[in-house]
């Protein structure tokens, strides 16, 4: 009978693969990650938009690639907008009351 309760306590994902008990919300440290790593990812695109120009090696090329190519910052910065509008969604959706 303690087995059947038990088993009425878990959910499977797919297939099986994975389990979890019913009412158990993500740890504290993931709903963090989440939010950290999205802002790393716009942080390098904002610092790395227009290549790595301060390279010591490199840099000179990515210079004259930038006047021969140009550039496409208003894109780059619509494309920032939208990754800050995807942070602020997760972060609400992660951290709001957990229902099962």
């Amino acid at each position: 009978m303690d087995e059947n309760k038990e088993n009425n306590e878990l959910k499977e994902y797919a297939g099986g693969w994975m389990t979890e008990r019913k009412g158990t919300d993500a740890p504290i440290f993931l709903k963090v990650a989440f939010a950290v790593i999205s802002l790393g990812a716009l942080t390098y695109l904002i610092v790395y938009m227009n290549g790595e120009t301060d390279h010591a090696d490199r840099g000179v090329l990515v210079q004259a690639f930038n006047k021969a190519t140009g550039t496409a910052n208003g894109f780059m910065y619509i494309v920032g907008g939208l990754i800050a509008i995807y942070i602020i969604i997760l972060v609400i959706f992660a951290f709001k009351k957990f229902r099962d």
